[in-house]
């Protein structure tokens, strides 16, 4: 068997160029594809599949896998593999080659169907094509699955918030209480529409002891490693009800004692001033000492507010919708503390609080899950897909073991 063997694109495949589609008869049954995907549908057939459309003009390193009847526009190319050879291994091949390399234009990229038949893959024989494409096809499907499951999630978690901070939890109950449209009387009319009646509509100032700005001036923060500094938060650390540390720098103990205002405590909810603007975390308990730079510090009355409600509503639609309100400036657009201590949230109980906050870590919690699931298995298929694919590991030994 022909294993491991360099052979070229031309080798192994034809190259089919695409063409305008607008005197195409309108249709729903067959996609028309442009470098970005779909561009819409049409009543005739350029191509079927199996097939891989690589970009000649634009995206040109963005390879799709088609199955079925399709068109190509003339920006993107229809790759129909020879006899012999298998689409999705050869598909998968093209996912791990680098195309933007074949750039040949200086504004927008391109590249010639010359220079991809040039292109060089290690061949196997059909049964380790095979082999390769169902184990590389496994992943591809636990990622779709993970990926669909995040989104339900995501869009679970954006209707939790909706009718937490409009109907709130019954806590004798444990659920929703009934909407406004189905028993008005539990309901009350206030600056931010109806709200249960047992809510307060309260400015974020009242129930906090500190409403501040993190250092903002012309000092440079004297920078250190990790092991000798102290945690130093951006607006890029702060995601909605989450702390990104993927950028997280260090100031020294020096530093930090020397901008007292700025120190952070446990319970503490950070808003970003400009960039994403409004968008709130709060500081976890066992954070340690922390610092921070051009982000709105409030510290609220733990016994009254939960500073995790707070964040929560400032990061859902209905929150982002009035803190919109307050953006100022034309070219970078901001938002002052003084507004946002004026800015008013509805207020439940503290027992309630609790409860709502607890039902959304309880979504956050899936999501987060998932989302490590996502990056698992991504970070296992860029390594099945670079060693199976040039022929490092476990061909051999994955085909002995389907044939025995």
């Amino acid at each position: 068997m022909n294993w491991g063997m360099n052979k070229t694109l031309e080798d192994l495949a034809v190259i089919n160029y695409g063409k305008d589609y607008k005197a195409n008869p309108v249709g729903d049954e067959v996609p028309i594809y442009g470098t970005g995907g779909i561009m819409g549908y049409t009543s005739m057939k350029l191509n079927t599949g199996p097939a891989i459309l690589s970009g000649r003009k634009g995206s040109i390193n963005n390879p799709l896998f088609i199955d079925g009847d399709f068109w190509n526009v003339d920006t993107i190319f229809c790759i129909k593999p020879k006899e012999g050879i298998d689409p999705k291994w050869l598909f998968y091949n093209f996912r791990n080659t680098d195309l933007s390399k074949l750039n040949e234009a200086t504004g927008v990229p391109s590249v010639s169907a010359s220079n991809l038949y040039k292109l060089k893959f290690n061949y196997f024989g059909v049964p380790q094509q095979k082999k390769i494409a169902q184990i590389l096809s496994t992943c591809d499907t636990v990622l779709e699955q993970t990926e669909a499951a995040i989104s339900k999630y995501q869009a679970l978690k954006q209707g939790m918030l909706h009718d937490l901070f409009t109907r709130g939890i019954d806590v004798n109950t444990g659920h929703l209480r009934q909407s406004y449209k189905d028993a008005p009387e539990l309901y009350k009319k206030t600056e931010l529409g109806f709200v249960p009646r047992e809510w307060e509509v309260e400015k974020i100032s009242k129930n906090s002891s500190l409403v501040t700005n993190g250092f903002v001036g012309v000092a440079t923060p004297f920078y250190t490693d990790k092991e000798n500094g102290i945690k130093y938060l951006f607006g890029t650390n702060v995601r909605a009800d989450r702390l990104d540390f993927r950028d997280l720098r260090f100031v020294t103990k020096e530093f930090h004692q020397s901008k007292l205002k700025s120190n952070l405590k446990a319970g503490d909810m950070l808003t970003v001033q400009s960039g994403h603007i409004g968008t709130s975390a709060v500081i976890p308990e066992d954070f340690g000492e922390a610092n921070c730079h051009a982000l709105i510090i409030t510290r609220f009355s733990l016994d009254i507010v939960n500073s995790n409600y707070i964040s929560y509503y400032l990061n859902s639609a209905l929150g982002i919708k009035g803190l919109e309100k307050l953006f100022i400036g034309s070219t970078i657009k901001h938002i002052n503390t003084s507004d946002l201590a004026k800015h008013p949230v509805p207020l439940p109980n503290i027992t309630e609080q609790h409860t709502v906050v607890d039902k959304l870590k309880k979504i956050d919690k899936k999501i987060h899950t998932e989302q490590q699931t996502l990056a698992k298995y991504s970070q296992l298929k860029a390594g099945l897909m670079q060693d199976l694919l040039s022929g490092a590991v476990g061909v051999e030994r994955l085909l002995n073991k389907t044939e025995n």
